[in-house]
């Protein structure tokens, strides 16, 4: 797909992964709504890329309705989605005094990051199709997984089933929606300079990067936005899962 004047929506894109995909789609002529909870962030980027931002909690059915309703007004009907909202959560299922991992904790979990990219396909799905966009390819959704879904690791049970949701979710997506032309894919980065790992000390971040193989580092925001931008541009990519993590494979701890 040619990105140029497309109008494209991207959870979770005020910073990290989908900061740098909102900056690429939009350097490709793309034009971008962010949807986020980081206000100050959000606006900021948007500003940068001459996008649009909009507060919206993706696990929230209004929230997600009236944002995508206020995009198209904005940039017309959204033919490209990049599911780039999520949360981490690390807590063992029973902790070192004994007591159960809270319920509310993991809900939380499946409810932003799988319920609430199932919320932005549906959606962003049910407006594009509507539009009646002609020509062989309509529209592309691209989720994010995880490594963890795959190597979860000690302390990740709540995240790992949440991102193992959005990879079981890719295909019948992806078939769910092929009568209409729209592609499904979804990326499972490894250990990626997010904000969170900006956080860190630059020595626990250089340990983290030692981990992965080959490039020996964290993988850069830039590279998950550049797979993205090669998912959307190939007609042939649908229905699965690609991995971006230099050849790692979790260790439990």
């Amino acid at each position: 797909m040619d990105m140029n004047g497309v109008a494209a929506i991207v959870t979770g894109g005020a910073s990290g992964l989908g900061g740098a995909t909102a900056r690429l789609l939009a350097s490709k002529g793309a034009k971008v709504a962010i949807f986020d909870l980081n206000a100050e962030v959000g606006e900021a980027t948007a500003r940068e890329i001459g996008g649009l931002f909009l507060p919206v909690d993706v696990s929230d059915d209004a929230s997600v309705t009236d944002a995508i309703a206020k995009a198209e007004a904005a940039h017309g009907v959204a033919r490209i989605l990049v599911n780039c909202a999520g949360i981490a959560t690390a807590m063992r299922i029973v902790d070192k005094n004994g007591d159960p991992h809270p319920l509310g904790l993991f809900r939380k979990a499946v409810e932003v990051n799988l319920i609430g990219t199932f919320n932005m396909i549906s959606k962003f799905a049910a407006r594009l199709i509507a539009a009646k966009i002609e020509g062989e390819e309509a529209g592309v959704i691209v989720n994010t997984a995880s490594v963890a879904a795959y190597d979860g690791q000690v302390g990740q049970a709540a995240y790992a089933s949440s991102k193992g949701g959005v990879v079981g979710l890719t295909l019948p997506a992806a078939r769910d929606l092929a009568q209409h032309r729209i592609r499904v894919m979804a990326i499972a980065p490894g250990i990626f300079l997010t904000p969170m790992l900006k956080g860190l000390p630059e020595a626990a971040q250089e340990s983290l990067g030692h981990q992965v193989p080959h490039p020996s580092r964290l993988g850069k925001p830039e590279e998950y936005a550049q797979l993205v931008d090669s998912i959307i541009a190939n007609p042939m990519l649908n229905g699965d899962v690609i991995r971006i993590d230099g050849a790692i494979r979790m260790a439990p701890r």
